[in-house]
């Protein structure tokens, strides 16, 4: 499943967050809110290694996330999908576009010490749509 216009929009203009659903290792439910991005077929997602989401992504291979429109909440998308690639190839420069993007910083400003961010491309599988 290919992203149509209104979710590519939504994971690239503007300063829209994803919430993340990832289930942990005892089937609970772990959410965290995210910095999102596109490539036109997948939605791309960066994290660094360590992290739970990045623990429970792995484990599973799949994914569900929301992004709301920042100017209209009621403008949102639902996507469930697969991991496509997992990389730290290109990771720490990605990080950096998406502090421009998030923050209007040149380099992002939270990395820990030895820290390794890694890219996660979810391919769609189910995607749930409201426009307002």
């Amino acid at each position: 499943m290919a992203l149509d216009e209104f979710v590519y929009k939504l994971a690239t203009e503007g300063q829209n967050f994803a919430s993340v659903a990832t289930v942990m290792a005892d089937g609970s439910p772990q959410v965290s809110l995210v910095w999102v991005d596109s490539d036109g077929e997948n939605i791309i997602i960066n994290t660094a290694e360590g992290r739970l989401k990045t623990e429970n992504i792995r484990r599973s291979g799949t994914i569900a996330l929301a992004i709301a429109d920042s100017n209209n909440h009621y403008n949102q998308a639902m996507v469930r999908g697969k991991i496509v690639e997992d990389t730290h190839d290109g990771a720490d420069e990605h990080i950096n576009m998406l502090a421009k993007k998030y923050l209007d910083l040149d380099e992002y400003p939270h990395r820990q010490p030895g820290e390794q961010r890694v890219i996660f491309k979810i391919k769609p599988e189910k995607i749930l749509k409201f426009e307002n």
